[in-house]
C-alpha cells in the first residue's frame, strides 16, 4: 500500500503554500469547461483514488508566498483561476490565497475530493466536490456534511469506472437531493469506461446530470501542464 505523503504544515504566520505547478490552459472539467483559466496546482493529496491522473502532485513542488503565487497569476492574460491538485484544502493558506484572488477581482474555482471541510473556503468560491464512488477505492472517505454546506455556484462531480459505481451515483443523488440543488457532473474514469458507454447510461436513468468529459486530454492526451 503506498503511504500518503506528509507534507509540512504551514502556519498562518508563514503565509507560504506548496505548488506543484501553476499553468495557464483550457478549463476541461465541470460546467466551465472550454474557458481559459489559470490552473494552480497545489502539492500533497491524502487519498490514492485508483484512477487518479496527478500522481506527480503528491510529493515535491515549489513553496511559495502568496506574494509571489498571486504575481504568478497575474503574468495570463485571464480573470478565472482554479485552484486543484492533490488536494488543495491540504494546505492552510488555501483559504487565504483565495481570499487574496477574490479581492482582486478573480473568479475562483476549487477542485476538492470532498475528504477535506470545504466550508473554510471563503463565500464566492466556486467549489467542485467530487464524491467518490466504490471504484475509486476511496469512497469510505466521503464526507458527507459537505453536502449540507453547498451553494450557489458549487458542483458535484461523480467519477465512474462501472456501471456499480454508476448506480451506486444515482443512489447518493436521490438520497441528498442533489438535482436542482447545484449541478451534478457524471465523468467517466479515463480509459477505464468509454464516454459513449456512461452516456446511453445517463439517458437510459433519465437524469438531468451533466456528461463531463475531460477536453483538455481530447486536446492534449495526458501532457502534463496542460
Amino acid at each position: 500500500m503506498v503511504k500518503p505523503v506528509v507534507l509540512p504544515v504551514y502556519s498562518p504566520e508563514d503565509n507560504h503554500l506548496r505548488i506543484s505547478e501553476i499553468f495557464f490552459s483550457i478549463q476541461g472539467e465541470s460546467t466551465h469547461a472550454g474557458w481559459p483559466c489559470i490552473m494552480v496546482r497545489l502539492t500533497g493529496c491524502n487519498l490514492r483514488c485508483r484512477w487518479c491522473d496527478t500522481e506527480y502532485s503528491f510529493s515535491g513542488g515549489e513553496s511559495m508566498s502568496l506574494d509571489e503565487i498571486v504575481a504568478a497569476i497575474q503574468r495570463y492574460p485571464s480573470r478565472r483561476v482554479e485552484l486543484t491538485g492533490g488536494e488543495p484544502l491540504l494546505q492552510k493558506n488555501t483559504p487565504r490565497l483565495a481570499e487574496r484572488l477574490l479581492s482582486a477581482g478573480y473568479s475562483v474555482l476549487c477542485e476538492t475530493s470532498g475528504e477535506r471541510d470545504i466550508s473554510v473556503l471563503p463565500s464566492g468560491v466556486k467549489r467542485i466536490m467530487d464524491i467518490k464512488p466504490p471504484g475509486s477505492g476511496e469512497s469510505h472517505r466521503n464526507r458527507w456534511e459537505n453536502l449540507m454546506n453547498l451553494c450557489n455556484g458549487d458542483e458535484v462531480k461523480f467519477v465512474c469506472t462501472d456501471r456499480r459505481d454508476f448506480d451506486w451515483m444515482l443512489g447518493v443523488v436521490e438520497k441528498y437531493q442533489l438535482v436542482g440543488r447545484c449541478p451534478v457532473l457524471v465523468s467517466p474514469a479515463y480509459q477505464q469506461l468509454a464516454g459513449h458507454v456512461l452516456a446511453e447510461w445517463l439517458l437510459a436513468s433519465g437524469l438531468d446530470a451533466r456528461l463531463n468529459l475531460q477536453l483538455h486530454k481530447t486536446l492534449w492526451g495526458e501532457e502534463p501542464g496542460r
